[in-house]
């Protein structure tokens, strides 16, 4: 099958990927779109895997503030370089993450903290990185972290954030 330039590009704009990994995918994928699009998001999770154990010093603060100012969320949010701190795609990220963390109240970061804590809680509910992703539900938190490691190339991590609400 001819894979179109039209091809490339829409899929490294679904996913991030790099022009010859997108064409290597799909023509490994004989063009599927869908299937390419699976294949990619697997590398992207192999990549953020081999990352994972990185230390993560630098970063930012993601914040944001509902319509109205009566609930409002920070977050801190790291990676390896300053220079990938100051990137567009860690920035929306921050800011994607403080928005999520403003409309979902989740109260741990990770499910190993859900696990230790003492209360009786839903994982899914109460762990940022299991909650559905409010722009998306049909991928968590974590899988829109792992789609910006495979982008920017860098361990991230969420280190800490809090949730204000007037009058709570």
């Amino acid at each position: 099958m001819e894979i179109s330039t039209e091809m490339i590009k829409e899929l490294r704009d679904k996913s991030g990927a790099g022009i010859m990994d997108c064409r290597n995918t799909l023509v490994g994928c004989e063009g599927d779109m869908d299937k390419a699009l699976e294949v990619l998001r697997e590398k992207g999770l192999l990549k953020a895997q081999k990352k994972a154990e990185r230390e993560t010093s630098q970063g930012l603060i993601g914040v944001y503030v509902h319509t109205g100012g009566r609930i409002g969320a920070m977050v801190e949010v790291n990676c390896e370089t300053d220079f990938v701190a100051r990137t567009n795609e860690f920035q929306e990220l921050a800011h994607c993450l403080a928005m999520q963390i403003a409309a979902m109240n989740p109260k741990y970061i990770s499910e190993e903290e859900v696990a230790e804590a003492d209360e009786d809680l839903d994982p899914q509910a109460d762990c940022l990185l299991l909650q559905p992703y409010i722009k998306d539900p049909t991928r968590n938190v974590q899988d829109l972290i792992i789609e910006t490691v495979a982008k920017v190339g860098e361990n991230i991590k969420i280190s800490r954030f809090a949730r204000f609400e007037l009058g709570s």
